[in-house]
């Protein structure tokens, strides 16, 4: 595994996984969650389970707590957001060549930039 050494880098490598995803959505939906919860839906065992939030932790996106032998686990959205502005600065790039494809899906090919009226 390559080893990111900035918060964004380590942010986008942590959201590579779906599983990764997955618990953040719920995490997102409930707010906070106990790691046997968390681990429930998953076809995986905690272990694995484990081996996720950790990378996620590293990655500052979640924040665990542990009460006696209970550790229950909270979203921190600070490192989503850093990686939304990151993202928000390129999205000219390619706003530009979606309107393309949408103009050509929906229009003249020849023409990608000047969609045809629609037929009835």
């Amino acid at each position: 595994m390559v080893n990111y050494s900035d918060s964004l880098g380590r942010t986008f490598a942590a959201l590579v996984d779906p599983t990764r995803r997955a618990i953040l959505a719920r995490l997102e939906e409930q707010g906070e969650a106990t790691v046997s919860d968390l681990a429930r839906p998953f076809a995986i065992k905690l272990p694995a389970v484990m081996k996720h939030l950790d990378v996620l932790d590293a990655a500052g996106l979640v924040t665990r707590a542990k009460a006696g032998r209970t550790v229950t686990v909270s979203l921190r959205p600070d490192p989503l957001r850093a990686a939304r502005d990151w993202l928000a600065r390129y999205e000219r790039f390619w706003t530009a060549s979606l309107d393309r494809l949408a103009a050509f899906v929906e229009g003249d090919p020849a023409n990608p930039l000047k969609p045809t009226a629609a037929k009835e």
